[in-house]
Order: structure tokens, then C-alpha cells, then sequence
């Protein structure tokens, strides 16, 4: 750290330790969703569909450390990969990172406190299903995996402050 500033406000992204990089997931687990592209527009269509890894209401790997023998698509993210990557939410600390933003209120390293993902709206856990039980994942397509944590769920202390503009 320099200047007491926390290591994610100093250092690079490709700069991290493993434990600094590990530790800006928030565990939302919104990246270990089904995704869906569009072959004529490139979009991509969330789903509320799981790895089969993935704990549904945890949102924590059930394997960690053995996922890419369990499930050889699971990405692996790297800052090199990073730039590539089009369907990370949002709200992602490695997205938010790399466009030059801070973390939100309610991320763990700076609420100190796992839960807040949780209180805040931005976990998947509690309302997505596994890909063992989903069946067809277009019947699964939702919009709230790509989207910023909404007002309705997310309580006044965790939303981004408001954007206030002087007038002219």
C-alpha cells in the first residue's frame, strides 16, 4: 500500500499477488452463470443457470480447486484476459478495477464483512438454479446478471452515490 490507500487503488491489476487478486471476488457469483451470444447481433443473453459447481445459495465453488478437471469451459480470469472478457456484471471489482472505478460500499475488503454481497442485492445466490435441474437455458434468460445491483434490492448505504450536476 502507499500512502494508506488500499492496494486496489495502488496496484495494477497484473501487478497483484494471487492473495490480492483472489480476494477482489466478491463472491457474487454472477460470473459462474450460464451465458448465451446471439450468432447475428454478438449480445449476450444471461441466464439465472449455474455451473453445477456452483453453490445456489452460497454462490461459493463447491470444487475450487479442481473445477477446470470438473468443468474444462470454467474460465480462469487473468488481467490479460480481462480485456477481452464482454459479459462480466457490471458491478465485477475486476471490471470496476480495470475502467479505473473504486469498489462498491459493500464489497467485502472494504465492508470487511461477506455479507453485504448478500444484503446488498449484487449476489446471484437464493434466485438461480442449477444447470443439472434448468432444463432448455433459453427458457432461463434473465437481465438482472448483467445489470448493476438494483435500487429495489440494494439498500440506500450500498448504492453508488448519485451523480449530482451543477447548472449552468
Amino acid at each position: 500500500m502507499t500512502d494508506g490507500a488500499p492496494f486496489w487503488k495502488t496496484t495494477p491489476l497484473a501487478d497483484m499477488t494471487s492473495e490480492e487478486w483472489e480476494s477482489l471476488c466478491d463472491g457474487c457469483g454472477r460470473c459462474c452463470l450460464q451465458k448465451l451470444r446471439d450468432d447475428e447481433t454478438d449480445a449476450i443473453h444471461h441466464t439465472d443457470v449455474a455451473c453445477r459447481l456452483l453453490d445456489t445459495q452460497t454462490c461459493r465453488c463447491t470444487d475450487y480447486h479442481r473445477r477446470f478437471r470438473k468443468v474444462p469451459d470454467c474460465v480462469s480470469l487473468t488481467p490479460e484476459l480481462l480485456a477481452d472478457i464482454d459479459w462480466l456484471p457490471p458491478s465485477c471489482a475486476y471490471v470496476l478495477i480495470r475502467d479505473g472505478q473504486d469498489l462498491p460500499a459493500w464489497h467485502p475488503l472494504r465492508s470487511h464483512d461477506p455479507d453485504t454481497v448478500r444484503q446488498s442485492g449484487a449476489s446471484a445466490g437464493g434466485r438461480i438454479i442449477s444447470e443439472r435441474r434448468a432444463g432448455n437455458l433459453e427458457d432461463h434468460i434473465v437481465d438482472w446478471p448483467g445489470e448493476w445491483p438494483s435500487a429495489e434490492t440494494t439498500p440506500a448505504r450500498w448504492r453508488p452515490p448519485a451523480i449530482r450536476r451543477r447548472r449552468s
